[in-house]
């Protein structure tokens, strides 16, 4: 195999991977151009800015500065957009703690190649974010000493709709509220929470704007579950657990998302309690055209290991906290 390109660790914030990454945002933008056009573009960045201010978003002052520095529309839409699939789970490791494995899906080409690893701080302390240029919230990340955790979407509830009328209703239900959305809320529990226990908490009780799936695993072999979530409620799976992207418990209504959700809840259901970090648990159909990211982390030793996916196969080399640092 060619020698594939490293997988960046920065240090610092969102905002400063624009000009520390301006090759992999251009690339992005690209993307996001090609897949969605110029006007859809600027008309769903328009609608997201004025929801994310009236929202009071936590993170908007950070999301205008990207914008200001980026001169071009796109950043507060890609920053709410949640379209993709993933296969998580939470469980003791073989090793020793709990770890989290974690693959997400998406059909966008250029996210696996365009992946940087972002070591974050907040008042809790330091966590390391696997993440995108331009993209302010979490969706992935490794807190050492703390807890893992990733979002996984669940179905677009239906309410007895043909799939486009239920596509606007969901729409104007996120519209409507004012809660934070869930990359955003992931991004504040690594900021703040100081505990694995901490963490549950608000993932559990903090009001979301629209339904997500977490996986959260913490230091100690016992820690670690998927929680449902609704707007205002959720339901917890203690692990050993996995999750993809069909509802397991709330039964919500709606197509589960991605290729083969029920087959990918079984196969790592099978192989989360005996995988081991070099990545060969990765298989079909786990591993399928949309994946783009695969991760196995462990907060009780500090793992963190990562690599870019894009259709045709790996786009990076393997990505290991332990040697990066």
């Amino acid at each position: 195999m060619p020698h594939l390109p490293d997988i960046p660790l920065h240090d610092g914030t969102p905002h400063d991977l624009i000009a520390r990454e301006p090759v992999k945002l251009a690339d992005l933008l690209r993307i996001a151009e090609r897949s969605y056009s110029g006007p859809v573009i600027r008309l769903g960045d328009a609608v997201s800015r004025r929801w994310l201010r009236l929202a009071a978003n936590p993170y908007l002052a950070e999301l205008e500065a990207i914008a200001g520095a980026l001169g071009r529309p796109g950043v507060h839409l890609l920053n709410v957009s949640y379209e993709w699939a993933c296969t998580s789970s939470a469980s003791p490791d073989p090793q020793g703690g709990s770890r989290l494995l974690r693959v997400l899906d998406w059909k966008l080409d250029g996210l696996g190649r365009n992946l940087v690893v972002l070591r974050q701080h907040g008042p809790a302390g330091v966590f390391y974010n696997v993440t995108w240029p331009g993209f302010v919230g979490v969706l992935t990340a490794m807190a050492p000493g703390r807890f893992s955790a990733a979002i996984n979407q669940p179905p677009l509830r239906s309410f007895g709709l043909p799939l486009p009328l239920a596509w606007v209703v969901n729409k104007r239900r996120l519209w409507q509220s004012l809660a934070v959305p869930p990359a955003h809320l992931l991004r504040q529990v690594f900021e703040q929470a100081p505990t694995y226990a901490e963490a549950k908490r608000r993932l559990c009780e903090t009001p979301l704007c629209l339904p997500v799936f977490f996986t959260l695993s913490g230091t100690a072999p016992g820690e670690g579950c998927v929680i449902e979530r609704v707007e205002g409620r959720c339901h917890v799976h203690e692990g050993p657990a996995a999750v993809a992207n069909h509802w397991l418990a709330l039964r919500e209504g709606g197509a589960p998302r991605g290729r083969d959700s029920a087959g990918r809840h079984r196969r790592m259901c099978s192989v989360m309690a005996a995988a081991q970090p070099d990545l060969s648990w990765l298989q079909p159909p786990i591993l399928n055209p949309d994946t783009r990211l695969i991760v196995d982390a462990n907060a009780a030793h500090g793992r963190l290991i990562a690599q870019g996916w894009e259709s045709h196969g790996p786009v990076t080399a393997v990505f290991d906290l332990a040697c990066a640092s």
